[in-house]
């Protein structure tokens, strides 16, 4: 999903989709790194990812550390090439866009929020709202704006592209707090509830979850209304279609 949008937007704003295959490579590299981390022992204790053995079950956890260090820096990698084909200057400025967005000001950080609100029971909602806007929708913001920036965007639409990418992380978020089975989900059924971490569901209720990812849904869509074309009609069906996604 985060390729789709570094590529797509790119696209929306008058660039080409294949000169941001390499920001879309690198921000997936991230994203796979992050959760072979979270699921080890120290952090989220996982025995399963996408349905299949989690790193550190299928290989050992020194496998499993170092094959998210090598994602994360071969990432930074993927997007320095681009500078043979883009100017430098955007590259660069979406490339620190991705460093800040994966690092202590943002999935770090909320993964470090994460880990302390993790078995308590009075985590307030504006906690919550924070911890997710770091941990999941930092990745979901930079892969729009990342995609934006290579195309050289003008500062107005990079905004839009911003609202759009933090209203998208919400209601993914939202969703994949919604309870499901082991199958469907691809990690063990109530894991979360078993350790304690606070959910949109548990604090607010299933219905108004879901009505808050239809809002979110909608709010993605409206921040897109200066765009129009093909691109900007996959990117707000891709919104609302994320509300009733099967994970």
């Amino acid at each position: 999903l985060r390729p789709v949008l570094a590529q797509a937007f790119c696209e929306l704003c008058g660039g080409s989709a294949m000169d941001a295959l390499p920001f879309a490579a690198a921000v997936e590299m991230v994203h796979t790194y992050s959760l072979i981390h979270d699921d080890l022992p120290a952090m989220d204790d996982d025995d399963l990812r996408r349905g299949r053995p989690s790193c550190h079950k299928a290989f050992d956890e020194a496998t499993a550390i170092l094959a998210g260090d090598a994602l994360l820096t071969d990432a930074f990698g993927f997007m320095a090439s681009t500078v043979k084909d883009l100017p430098a200057g955007r590259v660069l400025e979406a490339l620190a866009s991705v460093s800040s967005a994966a690092g202590s000001a943002g999935m770090v950080g909320g993964q470090i929020l994460d880990m302390d609100c993790t078995g308590k029971t009075d985590v307030p909602l504006e906690t919550l709202q924070t911890l997710h806007a770091l941990k999941t929708g930092a990745m979901f913001r930079v892969a729009c704006v990342s995609g934006g920036l290579l195309a050289g965007a003008s500062e107005s639409d990079i905004a839009s592209l911003r609202a759009y990418g933090e209203a998208l992380g919400v209601t993914f978020q939202i969703v994949d707090d919604i309870p499901a089975d082991t199958a469907t989900l691809g990690k063990p059924a109530g894991s979360d509830a078993e350790m304690g971490k606070t959910t949109y569901p548990s604090l607010m209720g299933l219905n108004r979850s879901r009505e808050l990812a239809q809002e979110f849904a909608e709010k993605a869509v409206d921040s897109l209304s200066a765009f129009s074309g093909q691109d900007a009609a996959f990117l707000k069906g891709l919104a609302l279609m994320l509300v009733t996604r099967n994970k």
